[in-house]
């Protein structure tokens, strides 16, 4: 597996890259000799990296407090959650013990630690110990900003001795560079914000030691950071986090941290497309990505050197792409990654717009009451008006829809974009020519969503493949081919070739993934008619037996007459789909994949959830497919 891995991760590498990899682990090989203790890394003064923050914090409105004084009691009740997973619970007197920076909460084992030089964990494979994002979750360190804000704004003592406890405890469990917490730069790069929002909220009220171990800590961080960056096929949100921890470590220990600084610019420009799509493909690592670069915006404004305008019109551009966006919209990747977070952040794609909405101070949709991310960015000017019609986003190869359908909204997507970024494309799923649709602003046509990384075996290459998404597979292949957890031999081109606006719009649309195998380019063209959507979809160049899927929300049910489905949520009828003829096959759940309908509504979880679809011969000539939202009664 291992062996595999790397000759698929060696195929997508071009000379350049394959040199950088050489330098880069004579470093690690180097880097030996600076992990014998803190020592090396004296604590320096550190400085305020977001001067206003505190003033900010102490505006909170009483929902904002509500919901930090929530999470905190959490916190010290020894509770922890995330990526659908419960730790297990601390004692309030030992919240923080040594094991639990390397505890994986599934398997119940523990991760190398002190003894282990980071390089040698072989964090990718797990060698059965479990998926290595949730034991780097916890050392993100992203419980302490909401316990400091706790502190600032009720006063409460066991929130100052919760945050000492757990610096303390981990400064003592990990010293540089060893054990899981020092192998990945984003880990790095995330815990150090996390510090240093800390410190801006409440570094006064801290302890003479616990502000030494912060520092050193930061201290050990800038070293590290830049001498392990992500370069050329890695240099996805990883080198943003890396650069934007490298930025404000850089400001909060005094230092000029300009090549950060115009690598994260740079990078602003290439992750955030021209019209505001993520560069990945998948709208909550473009959030993520959008959230480092607003949080270093902010920092650079009140440090006097405020970011470029072309930077602000990135930002400007994904809120606008995410204003268009349908509700629980998704597609590609998402690991629920956050910057600032009280730890469940249901709309986080939609709390990052706002902030860009309250950074700048323009009109955009307001996030929850109690969204935490507002304090440190404010709220939009004013409400925004809503967005109706047709809107393409040509650099994403997003076409979005909406409108209304006999007495009822609709919220429609149409995927045409590339599978994903870089040469490994990463976080892509194979879903080009993949269609979503909300009715009345709840999920009915969905992405299957991610479920597991790491530890996700067959179900991880199920959940990004063309089978488990809203459009046409042949022989269960998918159009790009996986070659590996985060890589793939073989990607689709996909392009939109026809868009035609008005009442009655049509987009048509390609992609080539079938046509090295199976000699076939599939085409679809979806048409907005008096009566529905008609989704017609061809195979350019010959005829193959094939599978046209429609993959419903969790909890939706079917009836069934002739070849029409009846989309029902309870009782209530929401959607006809009508098929060419009665080919048609209905199936949830299963103990393989393929065997029936699966959606993972937040990492680490899925659920059963009714897949619908038809089985039959397409060529040239095509099949009709017909979609019609059912009245209200």
């Amino acid at each position: 597996m291992r062996i595999g891995w790397y000759i698929n991760r060696l195929r997508s590498m071009e000379p350049a890259e394959v040199l950088h990899r050489l330098g880069e682990q004579r470093r690690r090989i180097a880097s030996r000799r600076r992990d014998d203790g803190w020592e090396r890394f004296a604590s320096p003064q550190l400085h305020p990296v977001l001067h206003g923050l505190r003033d900010a914090a102490l505006a909170a409105t009483p929902a904002q407090r509500q919901a930090i004084a929530a999470a905190v009691q959490n916190t010290l009740a020894g509770q922890f959650s995330a990526l659908g997973r419960t730790w297990p619970r601390r004692d309030s007197d030992r919240l923080f013990p040594l094991e639990l920076w390397r505890l994986d909460p599934v398997t119940g084992r523990l991760w190398p630690g002190p003894e282990t030089h980071t390089f040698d964990i072989d964090f990718r494979h797990g060698c059965g110990r479990g998926d290595v994002k949730y034991v780097w979750e916890i050392n993100r360190l992203q419980q302490l900003p909401p316990l400091a804000a706790h502190l600032l704004l009720a006063g409460d003592d066991r929130s100052r001795m919760a945050i000492e406890a757990a610096i303390g405890s981990w400064h003592s469990a990990n010293p540089p560079f060893r054990g899981v917490g020092w192998a990945s730069g984003i880990e790095v790069a995330l815990r150090a914000i996390s510090l240093i929002v800390t410190m801006d909220l409440v570094g006064d009220r801290l302890g003479a030691a616990t502000r030494q171990q912060v520092g050193e800590i930061l201290a050990a961080s800038a070293y590290w950071l830049p001498r392990f960056p992500s370069r050329f096929s890695s240099a996805n949100n990883h080198l943003v986090a890396e650069l934007a921890g490298e930025y404000l470590v850089g400001l909060a220990l005094g230092t000029a941290p300009d090549a950060a600084r115009g690598a994260l610019l740079a990078e602003a420009r290439k992750q955030i497309l021209a019209d505001g799509a993520g560069a990945e493909q998948t709208p909550t690592y473009a959030a993520f990505t959008a959230e480092l670069i607003l949080l270093c915006a902010a920092a650079a404004r009140q440090a006097g050197t405020p970011f470029p305008s072309p930077v602000e019109a990135r930002l400007a551009a994904f809120a606008n792409f995410v204003a268009w966006l349908p509700p629980a919209a998704g597609f590609g990747d998402n690991d629920e990654g956050r910057v600032l977070t009280l730890g469940d952040d249901p709309d986080y794609v939609r709390s990052v717009a706002a902030a860009i909405h309250g950074f700048l101070r323009t009109p955009g949709n307001t996030a929850a009451p109690d969204d935490f991310r507002a304090l440190f960015f404010g709220t939009p000017s004013e409400p925004a008006p809503a967005s109706h019609g047709l809107q393409t986003f040509t650099q994403g190869g997003l076409s979005v829809w909406r409108g209304e359908m006999n007495g009822r909204s609709i919220d429609l997507t149409f995927d045409h974009g590339p599978l994903g970024y870089l040469s490994i494309a990463a976080h892509g799923h194979a879903d080009a020519l993949s269609l979503t649709l909300c009715v009345d602003g709840e999920p009915v046509l969905v992405d299957p969503g991610t479920w597991l990384y790491g530890s996700g075996g067959v179900w991880r290459d199920w959940f990004r493949s063309t089978p488990a998404h809203n459009t046409l597979n042949i022989e269960g292949k998918s159009q790009s081919i996986i070659a590996g957890e985060f890589n793939w031999s073989h990607k689709a081109v996909a392009a939109l070739v026809e868009s035609e606006p008005g009442t009655h719009w049509k987009l048509r649309a390609q992609h080539d993934g079938y046509r090295s195998r199976f000699g076939v380019v599939h085409q679809r063209t979806v048409m907005h008619q008096a009566d529905g959507i008609v989704v017609t979809d061809q195979l350019l160049g010959g005829r193959r037996v094939v599978e046209v899927v429609f993959q419903l929300a969790a909890g939706l049910g079917t009836n069934r007459d002739g070849s029409t489905i009846m989309v029902l949520r309870g009782d209530e009828p929401l959607m006809a789909i009508r098929f060419p003829d009665a080919a048609v096959e209905i199936r949830a759940g299963g103990d393989a994949p393929g065997q029936g309908g699966w959606v993972s509504p937040r990492f680490g979880a899925r659920q059963p959830a009714e897949r619908i679809a038809w089985h039959g011969e397409v060529g040239e000539d095509g099949i009709k497919i017909h979609l019609a939202a059912i009245p209200p009664s």
